[in-house]
């Protein structure tokens, strides 16, 4: 009889010990949130993060407060996200840069893309656009690799600095069409599109965002955009698939993750909500009219994404020796 007294009570001792964590998540959220945004205020990540924090504030029912930190290339609040308590109050807006192309670039992060965190849901993606400057004789893709192969070594793009996804995705496009361009980074997008409209180079690959004014007025051609889809903003820009390029949907994205461990009934509560917003008709209205395409999935297909996507870049890394300069 003690031996079977002693195996109730261990049992019980066992449910409670599981209880607890399920009466929180239950009672989940009693308390303010803090949404970890990797880039300083402004910039369409900010954006996105400012956006969200307000429309969950009013679905949970308690305030979601920005903390914006910027730094050593988002590496900074990724560490701070991964180390903090999986208690579901601590949410990061993760990034396919973040999570995908730094940790193959920079050596001793303190946190694992793969391992340290909860996906939740993806937020939005903002695609990028390969364009040339108005003047430059090419009006398609095919054209401009017909040109890269005509001049080898003459014709040169711009991106947003080394190791992002602008120079990432211009290597990839090197790659698939076997064009021969030279990449100039630059410190950020306004110097890069500068370049390109000054004549210093031909093409530039950056985002939708930043490119779609310029190509409206007339500046720059567009010759494919990153997606799978046209863009609203540049109706008469082809998509990845329509120039014959598909493996060239390669649009940045935004998320939701918590900290690994995060108890599940949050998580599932988390990505409700995100998709009732993502849903809502002024969510696609204001940000699609940034350039923004507003997404989200389950957190099992955000994983699977972050996952694809890390092996994806990190052979586009090795196979074009990409550093951070």
């Amino acid at each position: 009889m003690r031996r079977l007294r002693r195996i109730a009570l261990g049992l019980l001792g066992a449910a409670s010990l599981l209880a607890a964590p399920l009466a929180q998540a239950q009672a989940w959220p009693s308390k303010p949130l803090k949404l970890i945004v990797p880039f300083p205020p402004g910039g369409a990540a900010d954006t996105i993060g400012r956006y969200y924090a307000e429309q969950l504030a009013h679905a949970l029912g308690q305030a979601v407060v920005v903390d914006n930190k910027p730094g050593a290339g988002t590496a900074i609040a990724a560490e701070a996200a991964a180390r903090s308590a999986p208690d579901g109050y601590t949410l990061s807006l993760a990034t396919s840069g973040q999570l995908t192309i730094l940790p193959h670039l920079q050596a001793n992060l303190r946190f694992d893309p793969l391992k340290d965190f909860t996906p939740v849901s993806l937020l939005a993606s903002v695609p990028n656009v390969v364009a040339v400057n108005a003047r430059f004789p090419a009006d398609s893709v095919d054209a401009l690799v017909a040109a890269a192969r005509a001049q080898p070594n003459k014709l040169s793009y711009s991106s947003c600095g080394s190791g992002t996804l602008c120079h990432l995705s211009g290597e990839l496009f090197k790659g698939l069409t076997g064009a021969d361009l030279l990449h100039v980074p630059y410190k950020g997008s306004a110097p890069a599109v500068a370049a390109v409209l000054g004549g210093e180079v031909q093409v530039a690959v950056d985002t939708l965002t930043i490119l779609a004014p310029q190509i409206q007025a007339g500046k720059l051609r567009g010759l494919v955009l990153t997606a799978a889809q046209r863009s609203p903003l540049l109706p008469d820009v082809p998509s990845a698939p329509e120039a014959g390029l598909p493996e060239f949907a390669t649009a940045g994205w935004f998320g939701i993750v918590l900290p690994a461990g995060a108890p599940a009934p949050v998580v599932e509560r988390l990505q409700r909500e995100i998709a009732a917003i993502a849903r809502a008709p002024r969510t696609v209205r204001e940000l699609q009219a940034k350039g923004i395409t507003v997404e989200h999935n389950t957190p099992a297909a955000f994983a699977e994404l972050i996952r694809v996507d890390h092996g994806r870049w990190g052979r586009v890394i090795r196979e074009s020796d990409v550093r951070i300069e």
